[in-house]
């Protein structure tokens, strides 16, 4: 060992500190990147030079150091609120799987700030299609490989006739009778209260079905659900302006409460819509309707059809799943995003662009949906990166302190070398 191996440790102290400088630099230009977690360096000392042995130790010269590993640091980072209903943060150990397209290559990031392509892909910046499980047709998880989330844009929801009508509404109980019951002729007059519920045949289009409460008798009421006549087909309507298409008596016990009900089903000549739609369309009727001594009114009132409607709206809620809503009101899952856990994320290989990718020190990822495990998801946030300056700015200090004095080492050596060769003069 001799002086030309000082140099060398002089050498091995800038590289390592030069590599550490660019780790350090690479974070604080990173420091405002979505997603982006940190990198730290750890040094170690090269394999020492054995001078001599004694009795009791080994006398060894170190030759210098080596930068030994690059570690990323995945602690959380926090959050930013967005306006973008697309824009998704994890808390927790998860990752968002992408796949590009054309590929069955799955790459991971932290990254959530996601749009939909005009394809109706939910992408990322670079065009990587997210990955989740799709829903099936009846609106139940279907499971399965993840696989490219897609929303049909320019789909229609197909128009669903009515089938079932729930009334719940309070009837006077201090209503005065109405003798001769419901006239259909002059409804208003012949009835004590009413309320109307919008229908729809199978075509979609909306009816205005009026149901008519007549109270004929002592905690008895007679109900009349008319349509306009002009909605029916000529062969079926009346020739009065309404057609009745269902009609029953609802009777109260002396508490008010109901205790009885005729049915309410409507046969298929009735329901002959003008429209031209299904006519084999049959409605029931469900009455929740009390008898109180207080204005008659409807609480509520529900029907299960709907028109036909276009996408308006594409949203992700906080269990990750995909919704699509249509102008109609109707919302539909199309699927849910999975996320991937590791068991050594420090293994993964960054791939540049907020993205990773596993290897065998990764180990395999453990996919699943949001949740406790795999991580929780936060809509309209992203999670901004864990840099922290402060502690960027005190290593860079202490990186140029020991890149200077490892300078200071090579020039000292090399004028103690200066006095070798001057000996020979």
């Amino acid at each position: 060992m001799g002086l030309t191996s000082t140099l060398y440790s002089g050498i091995s102290g800038l590289q390592t500190n030069a590599e550490a400088m660019s780790v350090t630099g690479n974070n604080i230009s990173n420091s405002n990147t979505i997603g982006y977690k940190s990198s730290s360096t750890v040094f170690s000392d090269m394999l020492s030079a054995t001078i001599s042995t004694t009795g009791t130790s080994v006398n060894q010269v170190g030759r210098g150091s080596e930068l030994t590993t690059v570690r990323s640091n995945f602690s959380q980072g926090s959050f930013q609120s967005t306006s973008s209903d697309t824009d998704l943060a994890v808390e927790g150990a998860g990752f968002f799987m992408l796949s590009a397209a054309g590929t069955d290559e799955v790459v991971y990031t932290r990254n959530g700030a996601f749009h939909f392509d005009p394809g109706g892909y939910l992408v990322n910046a670079d065009g990587y299609r997210v990955q989740g499980q799709l829903f099936d047709a009846d609106g139940t998880p279907g499971g399965g490989d993840p696989v490219d989330i897609k929303v049909d844009l320019t789909s229609q929801v197909p128009a669903l006739q009515t089938s079932n009508i729930v009334l719940t509404t309070n009837l006077n109980s201090g209503t005065e009778e109405i003798p001769g019951g419901f006239d259909l002729s002059d409804p208003s007059e012949s009835s004590n209260y009413s309320t109307s519920t919008p229908i729809y045949d199978a075509l979609g289009e909306t009816h205005l079905a009026t149901t008519y409460f007549t109270k004929t008798g002592d905690q008895t009421w007679e109900w009349n659900t008319v349509v306009d006549s002009a909605d029916l087909d000529p062969s079926v309507a009346s020739s009065e302006e309404s057609t009745v298409i269902g009609t029953g008596t609802l009777t109260f016990d002396d508490d008010g409460q109901l205790i009885g009900t005729s049915g309410f089903d409507l046969d298929e000549t009735t329901l002959m819509w003008a429209s031209g739609a299904d006519p084999t369309q049959s409605i029931a009727i469900e009455f929740d309707t009390t008898q109180f001594g207080r204005t008659s009114t409807v609480y509520s009132q529900d029907q299960d059809g709907y028109a036909a409607g276009e996408v308006v709206e594409t949203s992700i809620n906080s269990e990750g799943v995909v919704s699509v809503s249509y102008s109609n009101g109707e919302t539909r899952d199309i699927a849910t995003l999975t996320l991937a856990t590791f068991t050594n994320p420090g293994g993964l290989v960054k791939e540049g662009n907020s993205l990773y990718s596993a290897s065998r020190y990764s180990g395999n990822p453990q996919i699943g949906t949001p949740g406790a495990s795999q991580g929780i998801i936060y809509t309209n946030s992203l999670e901004l990166s864990n840099v922290d300056l402060s502690q960027e700015f005190v290593d860079m200090i202490t990186i140029q302190n020991g890149y200077s004095a490892n300078s200071k080492v090579i020039t000292t050596t090399d004028e103690m070398l200066q006095e070798v060769i001057n000996l020979i003069r």
